[in-house]
């Protein structure tokens, strides 16, 4: 923490290094700020949104879709989920501020990158995910990946997650939209497997992010971020969580009950 604070502190004597707007030194080396770039794709929720997609993908094409069609989806998909991420980096950094060493310390939040820098960023990683996309998969995938990013900029960031504890409810749908991408990577349309799949992932998000934000109580808490645990309590949102897996279960198993999927699906 010392070691923290007296980074904090010459940052602090250092204007243009604590803006991002300056040239590398020793207290940001170039290494620093490739890494730092790196986390505002924020890998781990894109490495789980491009499994569901390449899952999709997969799926709906019998199992061999193709090297050329999967790494395009992988590579594109992730590039969309990764240009979100980083606005998402500049929407929240107020908050960001307010919610722990962990967010604090992102690079937007502690001022390494600038706003406008992080959002230049953003818009390139969406470019060049829609031409990878419509290149080498099809255009209803990529513009399916860019409604993703979309969403969970415009409808989960900035218009529930700050008003409503349903923010994560309707806000997971963002992280569903890969399994339809995905699965028009591989057939161009959407049929009931995508669905289902969709829904599979949107019933499975709440109890997910629950789960994480009773862990966060005290930091949305601080942040004024009306997430259930925050505004319902933890055991309110333990029998919430009981309830969606319930559904997510029965909801799993009804594809191949149906004949939608095989048996290998349903072991």
């Amino acid at each position: 923490m010392a070691a923290v604070s007296e980074y904090t502190a010459e940052l602090e004597l250092v204007p243009e290094l604590r803006s991002g707007t300056g040239a590398p030194g020793a207290l940001h080396s170039r290494a620093d700020t490739l890494r730092d770039y790196i986390t505002l794709t924020k890998p781990r929720i894109m490495s789980l949104l491009v499994l569901t997609a390449a899952c999709a993908v997969i799926a709906a094409a019998g199992g061999d879709p193709g090297v050329v069609r999967l790494l395009a989806l992988i590579v594109g998909g992730g590039l969309a989920c990764g240009g979100a991420s980083a606005v998402n980096h500049v929407v929240d950094r107020d908050i960001d501020q307010l919610m722990g060493e962990r967010t604090a310390k992102r690079p937007v939040a502690a001022g390494r990158i600038s706003p406008a820098r992080a959002l230049v960023f953003a818009v390139a990683l969406t470019i060049a995910s829609f031409v990878i996309m419509t290149a080498f998969d099809n255009l209803l995938s990529a513009l399916l990946a860019m409604a993703g990013g979309a969403f969970y900029v415009f409808v989960y960031t900035l218009g529930l997650k700050r008003r409503t504890t349903s923010n994560i409810v309707i806000g997971g749908a963002a992280g569903a939209i890969p399994a339809l991408s995905g699965w028009a990577a591989a057939s161009g349309h959407l049929g009931p497997g995508a669905w289902f799949l969709f829904g599979i992932v949107l019933i499975w998000t709440p109890p997910h992010f629950w789960a994480l934000a009773v862990l966060l109580q005290r930091q949305y808490a601080d942040a004024k971020v009306p997430m259930l645990p925050v505004v319902k309590g933890a055991k309110a949102t333990a029998l919430q969580v009981l309830w969606y897996s319930v559904a997510l279960v029965a909801l799993t198993i009804v594809p191949g009950v149906i004949g939608t999927f095989g048996a290998v699906y349903l072991v």
